[in-house]
């Protein structure tokens, strides 16, 4: 299709759909993770709006709503966030892996930990610590591996710890 020729009908209701749909997976984000992305103030708004509503026919039309607010904004970044979270994304699985080789160097060697401090200082240094000596524990003991699974956790989250900015019009 060349830039000349006008979207049809269809398309444009295709694309409305699109928006309307990640709209209702955004909303679905917990109330930080909403408050995370920078969005515009109408739309922000909009998506914790919803879920106050009980009412099905209240909370479609917020949904259309929601929809309307998202041509505004550019959706690629929001789509890559949700991918993202949902782990299916190709930088999402590579931090995944980088959070286990860490988990395992800092195990193996909690001197470790100093270098991965170095690189991601907002770290609470404690904490890991002491997640990482409870799981050395924990192994030994042959227990659950509850520590383990808890510093793989915090170090995902250091690894994954960023703002999105997203890019709308302020036609305000």
């Amino acid at each position: 299709m060349s830039l000349d020729e006008p979207i049809s009908k269809s398309q444009r209701k295709r694309e409305m759909h699109d928006l309307q749909a990640l709209g209702e997976a955004l909303s679905q984000l917990s109330q930080d993770k909403i408050k995370h992305l920078a969005l515009p103030e109408t739309l922000e708004k909009a998506l914790l709006d919803v879920k106050t509503f009980k009412a099905h026919g209240a909370i479609r039309r917020q949904l259309q709503y929601i929809g309307k607010l998202m041509r505004e904004v550019d959706p690629e970044p929001l789509i890559a966030y949700l991918d993202q979270l949902k782990g299916v994304s190709r930088e999402a699985v590579a931090l995944q892996h980088l959070a286990e080789q860490w988990r395992q160097k800092i195990i193996e060697d909690i001197r470790q930990l100093d270098q991965f401090c170095e690189a991601h200082p907002e770290a609470d240094r404690t904490q890991l610590r002491q997640l990482a000596m409870n799981a050395i524990k924990e192994h030994q003991a042959q227990k659950p591996p509850r520590s383990f699974r808890q510093l793989y956790r915090l170090i995902l989250e250091q690894l994954t710890q960023h703002t999105i900015h997203i890019d709308h019009d302020d036609q305000n």
